[in-house]
């Protein structure tokens, strides 16, 4: 059975957040993709259009989730145990506006692309 403990996950820091790869294919998950998000505390985050979907489980503290951009854009307060799917093609942003760190579990499938608003293309390395 496969086990990743804490002590062996791989963090890489991105845009002012840790991401910390727990489930990967460079650790031998074929399918699934699983890392934690730590964002400090009045940390706005980078907009980005993501390829697969992607679920966010708030852990502790709170995140403002906006999906979308332009007028339509709808920034959601969401805190522990609250759960945010991102669709296929959507543009994401989240954000820390409080002043205590916030964390959230986060999972998608293998081959996620993040878009960034210059159109630069990013496979992050979580999900290699």
């Amino acid at each position: 059975m496969p086990v990743v403990h804490a002590a062996d996950a791989v963090a890489h820091d991105m845009h002012g957040s840790r991401f910390t790869s727990y489930a990967a294919p460079a650790r031998g998950s074929a399918e699934l993709c699983a890392w934690r998000l730590d964002v400090p505390p009045g940390r706005a985050g980078t907009a980005h259009t993501v390829s697969r979907e992607e679920i966010l489980l708030v852990l502790g503290g709170t995140l403002v989730v906006t999906l979308g951009d332009g007028l339509d854009a709808a920034g959601a307060a969401c805190r522990a145990g609250d759960a945010v799917v991102v669709p296929p093609g959507s543009s994401v942003r989240v954000d820390n506006p409080g002043d205590e760190p916030a964390s959230a579990w986060v999972t998608t499938s293998v081959g996620l692309e993040a878009v960034l608003p210059d159109g630069s293309r990013l496979s992050p390395p979580w999900v290699r």
